[in-house]
């Protein structure tokens, strides 16, 4: 496997008495893509938050590249090489697709020419193009998902954290959501994604980490965490069986 990119080291995060996450360990390689999974309240979000640099770990380590990163901020994280999408699609309303890319491509691009060509190219890759004048506020559910990741790109991450950019999305759309992260694991950028769809899960992940009550359950291939029985029991229930 590859050099990794991302450690993280018995992560700890606490709300007062509550153990949010407690003592999460995994490595994530360069160029690979690891599912994040677990049921409702199992603390993905939370780990995804203090990764994302919105909390700061209560203890343990988050590695990136070698460089301990806990507790930095996310603009600090973004321009370090770290992107991320979220699970309520946040768009600038007031403005076009172009423009909603062409925004997070300054943090790389600081001029508005270099920065709108870059957001072209992104768009193109993504499928937008074709609705790079309409208004984000006027996009599709799916739209506004893919808006999501392109704002992402736009950052030119090697390691991009995704927010259940699935849900809510027809078989159809999901299928094509699919098929872009697979392009864009095929540039080398590292990927860890949480989702709540095992389909998609089980046919985009080389690796998944399981979460329940804040606890790591198991990681490992997603063949045999599907057939692991306490994450059956946990997680999957009659959909594993």
């Amino acid at each position: 496997m590859s050099e990794a990119i991302l450690k993280i080291q018995d992560v700890v995060k606490t709300f007062g008495g509550l153990h949010a996450v407690n003592g999460i360990s995994f490595d994530l390689a360069e160029g690979e893509v690891m599912g994040l999974i677990g049921p409702n309240g199992a603390g993905k979000t939370t780990l995804f938050n203090v990764i994302s640099g919105y909390y700061p770990p209560t203890r343990g380590q988050i590695q990136f590249k070698g460089r301990d990163i806990g507790g930095l901020p996310p603009y600090r994280l973004a321009s370090i090489g770290i992107g991320r999408t979220f699970q309520v699609v946040k768009p600038f309303p007031g403005l076009s697709v172009l423009e909603n890319v062409t925004i997070a491509g300054l943090c790389r691009h600081p001029k508005r020419k270099a920065a709108e060509k870059h957001a072209w190219k992104i768009l193109e890759f993504t499928g937008l193009a074709d609705q790079a004048s309409k208004s984000a506020a006027n996009l599709t559910l799916a739209g506004r998902k893919r808006l999501e990741i392109s704002k992402a790109l736009a950052l030119e991450p090697s390691l991009l954290l995704l927010d259940e950019v699935v849900a809510g999305l027809n078989p159809t759309e999901a299928d094509k959501t699919i098929e872009l992260i697979l392009k864009i694991k095929g540039f080398g950028i590292s990927i860890l994604i949480v989702e709540h769809i095992m389909r998609v899960i089980m046919s985009i992940s080389d690796r998944v980490v399981v979460l329940n009550f804040g606890e790591q359950l198991a990681l490992g291939k997603p063949a045999d965490v599907a057939q692991d029985p306490g994450v059956i029991q946990a997680y999957l229930g009659e959909e594993a069986a």
